[in-house]
């Protein structure tokens, strides 16, 4: 089922603007990781507490957004959510980075904490591991964006199936 139009270019808005947000603020994950792993000093003391809040107030909620919404849209468009192979591997992209983000949820909440108790210097695989998904979730989200934007061919079997009953049924 198509949406109306205007319901359509509400949803798009809605779901750019989650995935703009969502890569925006990964990149500020990204900087900050980038911080606190070049030193254990006071700067780093402020660092993975702002990660931390930034992580759950910010990139978890825009993550989730970026799903439901892209979901939403892709059941309300003649795109639909499994007719085209681009669309699977976007869906499969965000799901990936969503879930390796809540499992990194745990290692931010620890080194926020080895912040405020002054521990860093025993988290370096940590610290740098924040780096490491850092970069990993920026290239995850710009291939999903690339694939937006280009929309490379490849129709799945059940999408040429709906487009052989589209072209029979009577208009």
């Amino acid at each position: 089922m198509t949406m109306p139009a205007p319901w359509r270019k509400l949803v798009l808005v809605l779901h750019v603007t989650s995935s703009v947000g969502f890569i925006g603020a990964v990149a500020g994950f990204l900087a900050l990781a980038i911080a606190g792993l070049a030193d254990t000093g006071p700067p780093a003391l402020a660092v993975y507490p702002a990660m931390q809040v930034i992580t759950w107030y910010v990139i978890v909620p825009l993550a989730a957004s970026s799903l439901l919404v892209g979901i939403l849209q892709s059941l309300g468009t003649p795109w639909g959510l499994v007719r085209h192979y681009w669309v699977i591997v976007k869906l499969a992209l965000t799901l990936l980075a969503l879930a390796v983000l809540m499992l990194q949820t745990q290692s931010i909440d620890m080194l926020a904490e080895a912040a405020l108790q002054g521990t860093l210097a025993e988290h370096a695989g940590a610290r740098f591991s924040m780096v490491l998904h850092g970069t990993g979730g920026i290239l995850v989200l710009l291939t999903a964006t690339v694939l937006s934007i280009y929309k490379p061919r490849g129709i799945t079997g059940y999408g040429a199936r709906a487009v052989a009953a589209d072209r029979a049924s009577p208009t």
